[in-house]
């Protein structure tokens, strides 16, 4: 065949194709006014509304099983249209309306669903499109459920799906009985195992790219001719939906975007084209799946108007010997790129004002072209680039020549001098712009360049025409003729205020941290003297019958100073004050709030009061007197004379009682946290202590772990307890050494002993 008489057939193909559409396209508007007369026929005779008439065209279409078009056509006596493309869809104004004015592809899915599936007895429906791996994307879906639906959202190229199929095939797929027993293939709508199902090939111009699975919750006895075309007809209206309407919602997959996305930012102009191939498998025309830039030659196509045509339809120049067709062609089939002359596109559209690109080049791109071109503007886009440079880096260019004197500035020189552009400053009039305080500098820089000749750099601030200061720095060297004589000096202003400042900034911020940390390491210095003075370090002493020690360990070494604090004294009735507590947090405040804690219970414990009258005394004071200290407390008093240790608690861990080589928690009264509500009530309990008996009072760093329960750390405190022989004073030191808390909170512990 001659190189003519190809492109003769092409573009009589291209003619053939457009006027089937064509002819589609006014059969499908035939069948809808034969069906609309229809409608208004039965709602004259019946005085129903529009929807019931429909309704009742749909019902009576099914009993007879004919096409609501070929019912239609006997209601108002009138012939058919000549091609009924469409007729089958039973539903096809409402469901049509619908579709079309879907927002996205799962609006697409529900229209369809709603206003056309749903009279069939179908429960949900789904597509999926074909990605050029060879796997395939859900896009839209109404009826399943969630979880199905997520697991169907993306199918991977090596499993077997009925989608798979129809998309490779271009073929449609009909299971009445649901999935045949020989087939294992998984099975869209799983809650349905035994339904119906049609599986639909979505086309674009004779090509399949995706899918459409139809479920039915049930079997059906078979699928008749009208429902076969109905169904048929609603994959082409969402193929028509999907590809045209919603074009926007059939995107690329992820390594197709992220290559076209790479081009865009390295070229002018970018067209990507996919092959579409005949049923005869004859390559006859190439769709326009992508456009950025305007394409020289497309005439009134250019731009994003070209989208979704078809080459030879917005460009029919391309058909002829030697085009753009035959060389995508011979690209698609053999992988070797090709390059054109510059007019190879301008020349498709003799009448375009537009500019002519110096190269294009068509190269293969997944399984389909793509063809880009380079606008003739280099040199232009390279100072742009430059203009774009100084400005965010606040640089400015210059050059003055020694031999006529003549100072050549750039426009960003203009704006760091706040100058409109007029006579530029040459480096001999610099000092005018330069305060006081700086002209040292500029001298020193010009003598450099001037007389020394060499490269010189200098920081100084200049005063804008504004009035306003901006810090400088200049950058200069000598330019040197042939003979090494200098002829003029190049260099560069850059505004560095920004950086000045911050530099300043840190400094100051560097300064504010130093007196910050200072008055840290004072505050936790002070900490630890309060401390230490509220929790000395015990030795073991006698009073009244007892031998008392105490332990404490500060968590991290004194760096977090904590809140835990004792106190034992002797009362003026002769009873011993045993306390321990923990305020919470850490740092002065806590040290503060346990020294006023301390102090007010030793007052308060003066007036002979019961401990738990003492701790609801201490509540009050501490809920009006000191805010937003909290803490827990074990106000404890001994009677020496009858052995006795009458006890209250606010919100702290019981006593550990240790008798005869047996560790127990004392059972504990109620009470809460102090600090946290003024009207709190607290009550005693009285245990009587025994010769030889051991009691401890302790804070909960002693026993807590984050990775274990407060049970649990409670029965190995038992345990390690239960041992209490020997002097008091190892006994405590040694429970205290052993506490595996990892709470970072401090330890502090109690020991008392009966003699």
């Amino acid at each position: 065949m001659q190189p003519a008489d190809a492109a003769v057939e092409r573009l009589t193909a291209l003619v053939a194709r457009q006027r089937d559409e064509l002819e589609r396209l006014r059969a499908q508007a035939a069948s809808r006014s034969l069906i609309d007369l229809a409608r208004g026929v039965l709602m004259e005779q019946l005085g129903c509304s529009p929807d019931d008439a429909q309704r009742q065209l749909e019902r009576l279409s099914n009993e007879a099983e004919v096409a609501v078009s070929e019912l239609a056509s006997q209601i108002t006596s009138q012939p058919l249209p000549a091609d009924e493309h469409d007729a089958g869809w039973h539903n096809l104004s409402l469901a049509r309306g619908a579709v079309e004015s879907a927002s996205d592809l799962n609006a697409v899915a529900t229209a369809m669903l709603e206003e056309a599936l749903a009279d069939l007895g179908a429960t949900a429906v789904a597509m999926w499109r074909a990605e050029p791996h060879g796997g395939m994307h859900l896009i839209g879906q109404a009826g399943l459920r969630q979880s199905e639906a997520s697991r169907w959202r993306h199918i991977h190229p090596d499993m077997r799906t009925l989608q798979q199929e129809v998309a490779h095939t271009a073929a449609d797929s009909w299971w009445p009985a649901g999935l045949p027993a020989e087939d294992e293939r998984p099975l869209v709508g799983i809650e349905w195992p035994t339904g119906a199902r049609a599986a639909l090939p979505i086309t674009d111009a004779g090509r399949a790219v995706g899918a459409m699975i139809v479920c039915w919750p049930d079997r059906l006895e078979t699928f008749t001719e009208p429902q076969r075309k109905q169904l048929l007809a609603l994959a082409d209206i969402a193929s028509h939906a999907i590809l045209a309407g919603a074009a926007q919602e059939w995107p690329f997959d992820q390594q197709t975007g992220s290559a076209i996305g790479l081009l865009e930012s390295l070229l002018d102009g970018l067209l990507i084209l996919r092959p579409i191939v005949d049923t005869d498998g004859t390559l006859s025309d190439f769709k326009i799946d992508h456009v950025y830039g305007r394409p020289p030659g497309f005439g009134p196509y250019g731009g994003t108007a070209a989208f979704g045509r078809t080459l030879l339809e917005v460009c029919p120049a391309a058909a002829s010997e030697e085009n753009l067709f035959d060389h995508c062609v011979a690209v698609l089939e053999t992988g070797s790129p090709r390059f054109l002359a510059g007019d190879s596109l301008a020349a498709l559209h003799p009448q375009a004002d537009e500019e002519v690109p110096p190269t294009v080049r068509i190269a293969r791109f997944f399984d389909g072209v793509a063809i880009s071109w380079r606008e003739a503007q280099d040199a232009d886009r390279s100072a742009a680039l430059l203009q774009q440079v100084q400005r965010l880096g606040r640089i400015g260019a210059w050059e003055e020549d020694l031999r006529t004197g003549e100072v050549r500035w750039t426009h960003s020189t203009y704006q760091l001098f706040g100058l409109q552009e007029a006579d530029p400053v040459s480096i001999g009039d610099l000092h005018r712009w330069v305060p006081d305080e700086d002209q040292s500098l500029v001298q020193g820089f010009r003598r450099s360049l001037l007389d020394a000749q060499r490269v010189s750099a200098a920081a100084f601030r200049l005063v804008r025409a504004d009035d306003s200061i901006r810090q400088m720095r200049a950058y200069a060297e000598p330019v040197r003729d042939g003979t090494g004589a200098p002829v003029a000096i190049r260099g560069a202003y850059q505004d560095v205020s920004t950086d000045y400042h911050t530099r300043l900034a840190f400094a100051a911020a560097r300064e504010q941290l130093a007196d910050t940390e200072e008055r840290a390491a004072e505050e936790r210095y002070l900490a630890l003297r309060l401390q230490e003075a509220i929790t000395p370090r015990a030795e073991p002493f006698a009073a009244a019958g007892l031998d008392i020690a105490a332990g404490y360990r500060p968590f991290g070494l004194g760096e977090l100073v904590g809140g835990d604090w004792y106190d034992t004294i002797e009362l003026p009735d002769g009873q011993i004050l045993l306390v321990i507590g923990d305020i919470a947090g850490h740092g002065l405040d806590a040290v503060t709030g346990m020294v006023a804690m301390r102090n007010g219970l030793r007052g308060l414990a003066a007036t002979g009061a019961q401990p738990a009258t003492l701790l609801g005394w201490l509540n009050g004071a501490t809920c009006h007197f000191m805010p937003g200290v909290m803490g827990t407390v074990i106000c404890g008093c001994y009677d020496p004379a009858t052995g006795s240790l009458t006890w209250a608690r606010a919100g702290h861990l019981p006593p550990v009682l240790v008798r005869g080589g047996d560790a127990q928690l004392l059972e504990q009264p109620s009470g809460t946290m102090l600090g946290v509500d003024a009207d709190a009530t607290f009550t005693d309990a009285t245990t009587v202590l025994m010769s030889h008996d051991t009691l401890l009072l302790f804070t909960d760093g002693l026993i807590e772990r984050r990775d274990q329960s407060i049970d649990d750390a409670i029965d190995a405190l038992l345990r390690r307890a239960s041992n209490a022989g020997g002097n008091i004073g190892p006994y405590a030191d040694k429970l205290v050494d052993e506490a595996s808390s990892n709470t970072d909170d401090d330890t502090c512990l109690l020991a008392v002993r009966v003699h």
